[in-house]
Order: C-alpha cells, then structure tokens, then sequence
C-alpha cells in the first residue's frame, strides 16, 4: 500500500481505462444486437378490429407500487412468450387509466397486446391490508376480467408466471377454473372464466354490501364467489375439443409453485401437464430480478424468456454509464493516491481521544459497508443476472479500492467479502447438484468455512486503523487548531 512509481501509475491506469473500453464496446454490440432483435419482432397490431380469436389470455396493469417499471418489463415478456409457444388467442391487458402511455403504445404497437383502459375498481377491504400486502390494494382490477365479453373463454393471468408449453386446452373449461396450490384455497395467478356482464354486475354488488374476504385482495374475494371449487371435479380436456360447463379444479402443473423445483432442483409433478410456472413468494425475488439468479436457479429461466422476446436495450445506458464511472474511480484512485503512509510529520506528544478514534474506526467500517451496498441499489433490477452480477462486482470492487486508499487499509482485507461473495456465486450457481438439500447444505458450509477469513480480515482492518490513529498524520483534537509541523516531506 505504499508509494508506487510514476510508471506503475500510468499502466494501472491504462490496463483499466483499455478494460473499460472493452466493456463498453460489448455492451454498445449488445445494444445493437438486441435493438435489430426487437426490430425484427413483428409488430401485431395490424389494421383491424379487436377480437381477433375466440379466446384471450388477459393480464393486468395498475400504477402505485415501488415496482410498477418492474411489473411493466414482466407483462411485456410473459405476453411475448405466450406469442412465441404460439397460443391460438388474443393477448389483452387490463390496465388502469394511469398507466403511462408510451408504455400503453409500446406494448399495443410493439407487442400487439389488446390494452383495456379501465378506472381502478375501489377496494373496500382496503382497511385490511397492512404494510407490504398493500400492493394488492387494486388487485381487484382483475373482476374487469368478466367485462371481455367479445370471448367464448379467458384464461386470467399473472405477470409472475412462466408458460413452458401451449395452454390453450384450458380455453375448454368451464365457468370458472382454478389452481389449488393451497391444500384450502385456489390461486388466482391462473383461473379461467367465462366472461359475463350478469356476473360483473353480481360482484360489484359483492363489493357493496361487503362479501367476506379473508385477504383484503382478489383472491379472498374469490374464494369467497366459488366457495364449494374445492370439492367440484379435476379438469380434463375432452379429446373433440368441445367446451364444458360448470366450474372445476385445475391440475397443478398449470400453477407450479416455483418452491416445488428447489426440493430436487427438476420437475416432477404428477398433476396434469408441467406447463406454468408461478412464483408466490416474497416480493424481492420474484424471477426478473437480477440477483433471483442464482440464489434462485430459476430466475435464469425467466431472464432466457426475456432474452429471447423482448432484450435488454432499455437498460444498456445506465449499463454503459456505471461502467465507465467505475473505471473513473479505479483510476483516479490508483494516480491520486498521496501515499500517506511515507509522510512524516512532527509527532505531538498527545494522543487521539478514545471518542474521535472510535468515529475513525466507525467511519471506516461504514465505508466499508457503503462500498458493498451502493452498486447493488443503483444496477437496474431487470437486467440479465450476468450482467448484474458483473455490474455488482466491478462497482464494489471499485469502491473498494477508494474505501482502502482512504483510510489506508490492506486491499486484501477490504477486499475479502469481495471474494467470499464470488465463491458463493459460484457455489450456488454450480448445475449438477443432486438435490435442494444439498446445495443447501453446501451452501452452509461454504458460509461456515468462510466465516474465519471475513473475522481475520475485520480484525486486521481494525488493527490498520489503530495503527494509523497512533501516527497521526491528518487528525487533530477536536476543538484545537491544526498545529504547525516543522517539516513535512517524502521519502
């Protein structure tokens, strides 16, 4: 961590400026390559009137959340997929009057998605939803779903879903259709319904007098309109594609919670065909984030989708951007560095204060933390997980360096959870585990052989701060003048 020569300066700074270029260079291809790609995708809203097909697939869009740019991104690839597995039916979107309308003109002129403007349905157990289950303050938007009586069936469904393989036998069900991934109550991130104005009408009435709803949101107020599904027949498609008539329970394979997969890391459901993909869970992993993989495996599965569909040239300039205010920092950096440790200064014969030495060693822990924290919060959250991942690693390995050279700290110290997180990556995203448990279990392992190396490195980065307080080169008592040192030179 000492003084380097003038001309290790200069080819550290041109080893990270030529990286950075490179860098920048791939992800400029990378904006061309995917730019041609979204070019290519036929834009299917051609002149003519809608409906276009008996059948629709229908999803739902509602501004007011903290990831509205996020549910946005989802809806555009699951509708592109359903395109792409070649569904026999129109692809609609429920969406609230507020949505902006460059998104709206995007995803009817370059998706060629049906997009329904409707007012936000008023949720009468609103009072019920507490903190983060507020997000499904307007889920009730889905009941507009009843209102698409241009077609025969409607198969509603949610951005967080995976289709595997054509579904469009579901368009054989009856009424109502729905998923029971709870041994009690059916899912509502796939149902199919007959829509009827007479049944709007019914649940508006509902909503009044205040059916009972044991979640505050769509689902509870479902469960509550079908309370008997439970007990009503398993849906078969018949062979000579006529439609049925009542209300029935849909096999699991078109609503495969995401948490069945990480038991044995492969599918194996019984239930009907393995055709959808749903992922109920916490709302910080659902499959688009760029850190769901591999922490999940199956957030690469929904990112290939995107790949494949939609690109990531929306993102490529912040991309660019981090990228070469990275390299910047880095650079600047390793050619500013004062080389404090090769001053000499006049020593006083009083020591640093226990308090002002505390803040020091307190700052430089913060630092530290910051250095981690901050290019995870500012990487846009629905790029591809390799270039999060990348993008995660360079930026802290970045600051990491500025936090070292400031308080002057080994860099193999600060740098330790730098390299500990590189081999949990590589730990969690290694393929030909046998099961769930045991990369579980070596999931573990890996944080109990790691946990010595991250103390030892807290340790000496404490032991490199005590040391420099004891020299005192920059920090004078609090409340005193900066006092004058006889010299001050470089060796």
């Amino acid at each position: 961590m000492g003084w380097w020569p003038p001309a290790a300066w200069r080819r550290w700074g041109v080893v990270v400026v030529v990286v950075a270029a490179l860098m920048a260079v791939s992800a400029t291809a990378a904006v061309e390559e995917l730019g041609g790609r979204e070019r290519g995708v036929v834009a299917a809203a051609a002149q003519g009137r809608w409906p276009r097909h008996r059948h629709a697939y229908a999803a739902m869009m509602y501004m007011g959340t903290p990831r509205d740019y996020e549910f946005y991104v989802a809806v555009r690839v699951m509708m592109r997929s359903l395109a792409r597995i070649g569904a026999d039916a129109d692809r609609v979107l429920i969406a609230s009057a507020d949505v902006p309308a460059d998104w709206v003109r995007a995803m009817r002129e370059e998706d060629g998605m049906r997009v329904v403007l409707v007012e936000n349905m008023k949720n009468p157990y609103e009072s019920n939803l507490g903190g983060i289950n507020r997000r499904f303050k307007l889920t009730l938007n889905k009941l507009y779903a009843w209102t698409l009586v241009d077609y025969e069936r409607v198969v509603m469904i949610d951005s967080d879903n995976i289709f595997l393989q054509k579904t469009d036998e579901l368009f054989q069900c009856g009424q109502f259709c729905a998923v029971f991934i709870n041994p009690c109550y059916f899912h509502t991130g796939l149902f199919v319904l007959q829509p009827s104005m007479d049944v709007f009408k019914g649940m508006l009435h509902d909503l009044e007098i205040g059916r009972a709803n044991s979640d505050g949101a769509d689902q509870g107020f479902l469960v509550g309109c079908y309370p008997d599904l439970l007990d009503r027949p398993m849906f078969h498609p018949p062979e000579n594609g006529s439609k049925l008539n009542g209300t029935y329970r849909l096999p699991l394979g078109y609503q495969m919670d995401a948490s069945y997969y990480y038991l044995k890391l492969h599918w194996h459901v019984p239930c009907g065909p393995n055709s959808v993909i749903t992922f109920p869970s916490a709302p910080w992993f659902k499959p688009w984030y760029w850190w769901s993989w591999p922490i999940l495996p199956l957030g690469l599965s929904w990112h290939k989708q995107r790949w494949d569909d939609l690109g990531y040239a929306a993102e490529m300039p912040v991309i660019l951007m981090e990228i070469l205010m990275y390299a910047v920092i880095i650079t600047i950096t390793r050619l500013a560095k004062p080389g404090m440790t090769k001053l000499c200064y006049n020593r006083r014969p009083e020591k640093q204060n226990a308090m002002v030495q505390g803040l020091i060693k307190m700052s430089a822990i913060v630092a530290m933390l910051i250095a981690y924290a901050i290019p995870f919060f500012i990487i846009p959250r629905t790029v591809h997980p390799f270039m999060g991942w990348s993008m995660y690693l360079f930026g802290a390995l970045a600051l990491g360096v500025l936090v070292s050279n400031a308080f002057l700290l080994p860099l193999l110290a600060v740098l330790t959870p730098w390299l500990a997180i590189i081999g949990m990556f590589f730990v969690m995203a290694f393929p030909w585990y046998h099961g769930g448990i045991v990369r579980v279990l070596a999931i573990f392992g890996y944080a109990f052989c790691s946990a010595p190396f991250l103390w030892a490195s807290l340790v000496r980065v404490m032991d490199s701060l005590q040391t420099m307080l004891e020299r005192e080169p920059f920090f004078p008592r609090l409340g005193e003048p900066a006092q004058e040192t006889e010299f001050s030179k470089l060796f």
